[in-house]
């Protein structure tokens, strides 16, 4: 679910530059993207690397492989987001 709320918020990031997740609040949503994908790319690779069986077996490997998909996703969202964020900021300081 972590992972999920934050390739969300990342998309919301890119997509709507003026909201409170956007890129002109000074990258909030970029960095809850970041923190939130970097947290279940995390947990979700410790899941696998601890999980025995496959998939079917009731040890999460199937959810493990998703947050850590969906984590890595967030992670690029929210980078791309932040790197929008300070070039924004970066334009309206040389006006």
């Amino acid at each position: 679910m972590l992972a999920l709320a934050g390739v969300v918020i990342g998309g919301m990031a890119l997509a709507r530059p003026a909201s409170r997740f956007g890129t002109s609040s000074g990258g909030l949503g970029a960095t809850v993207a970041l923190v939130a994908g970097l947290i279940a790319a995390v947990n979700g690779a410790l899941n696998l690397a601890v999980a025995k069986g496959g998939p079917g077996t009731g040890n999460g490997v199937v959810g493990g492989a998703a947050a850590l998909v969906l984590g890595l996703i967030a992670i690029a969202l929210g980078w791309l987001a932040l790197a929008r964020s300070r070039h924004n900021q970066s334009l309206a300081d040389n006006d």
